[in-house]
């Protein structure tokens, strides 16, 4: 059956501005890190970009080691766009990565100028594309020169390959580093990708504050803490749970009893402002203003509908936040 999105799906999403670019990014996107490996199911895969975009959401964010295998993230999202998405390829933005290990040898890792640019071609044949929307380098490279990496995303985006390039995992002096030694050059840096959640806000102290005067957005991956923020272990670990089935990122050594109390009286504010403990901690992060985006993952359409119903109710009290801090201290 052809898909055909939904006509109302402008209506539901908010959209932010990336930094001090022209770019907006649904205030919620859908991040490729897991569940659309060569061991998931492409129906489920199909299922959950459709509902997706259904919902406004029209960003989706890979990388080129996203599977199991590494790869398999992006080829199976390339069958999708040509399926379902290629009549609405002006309307999404799509992002990539390079900087963690992708092949064997000197050339298949970090940021040299032969890596990005040699994984940027695979990333677009194996997504059926010739250009990205935003490229980003996934991580800092402490042996390769800050100018190489630089100078390689330069090249991207003076090719067409990429019309926005981002970099991602960058600390606070990284991150001023890469943007002042970009601009010298022309092109502007537009994105971090950061790690950021009630259970991690090391941002706040000066990296966040370092974007905002840079004019550089922030895009937000693992929001729930890879599940621990919901409602999902507050009785023990499901079988079904991502601990059980992986246990590489979220280990049971993860789960204390101490962040599980937590999670309990953050459920007892979710409760009072009617949301779920993903929606509250989801909300939580959108109320910073250099957050232009947060990348869920999921393994249902449902768990995206669910995580979309956050951006109903995005304001806080004095009293909430002051509560929520006390829980997190």
């Amino acid at each position: 059956m052809i898909y055909v999105a939904d006509s109302k799906r402008y209506e539901v999403m908010i959209y932010r501005r990336c930094g001090k670019s022209g770019l907006k990014l649904p205030a919620i996107s859908l991040g490729f890190w897991h569940n659309f490996g060569y061991n998931d199911s492409f129906e489920n895969m199909r299922n959950m970009v459709r509902k997706a975009f259904d919902l406004g959401i029209t960003h989706f964010d890979l990388a080129n080691n996203y599977g199991p295998p590494p790869g398999s993230a992006e080829e199976n999202f390339g069958r999708i766009l040509k399926f379902d998405l290629k009549p609405y390829r002006d309307e999404i933005v799509i992002s990539t990565k390079a900087g963690y290990k992708m092949w064997d040898g000197p050339y298949g890792d970090f940021g040299s100028k032969k890596y990005l640019i040699a994984s940027l071609e695979q990333s677009l044949k194996r997504m059926g594309l010739d250009y990205v929307d935003i490229f980003y380098h996934h991580r800092p490279d402490p042996e390769t020169p800050i100018e190489e990496t630089m100078e390689a995303l330069y090249q991207i985006v003076r090719q067409g390959k990429a019309l926005y390039v981002g970099i991602s995992n960058y600390g606070p002096e990284e991150t001023k580093l890469a943007y002042e030694t970009l601009s010298k050059m022309g092109v502007r840096l537009i994105v971090n990708q950061i790690l950021y959640n009630m259970f991690f806000r090391k941002p706040e102290e000066k990296l966040f504050g370092v974007m905002e005067e840079l004019g550089i957005g922030a895009t937000i991956f693992s929001p729930l803490a890879q599940g621990l923020l919901t409602e999902k272990y507050l009785n023990g670990i499901p079988e079904d749970s991502r601990v059980k089935r992986s246990g590489i990122f979220l280990k049971e050594s993860d789960i204390t009893p101490e962040k599980i109390e937590k999670v309990r009286k953050l459920s007892q504010i979710a409760k009072e402002r009617g949301q779920s403990v993903a929606q509250l901690a989801i909300s939580w992060i959108l109320r910073n203003n250099v957050v232009s985006s947060v990348i869920i993952g999921a393994s249902k359409p449902e768990q995206i509908e669910e995580n979309v119903k956050a951006i109903s109710i995005l304001k806080f009290s004095e009293e909430e936040l002051k509560r929520i801090d006390e829980i997190l201290e």
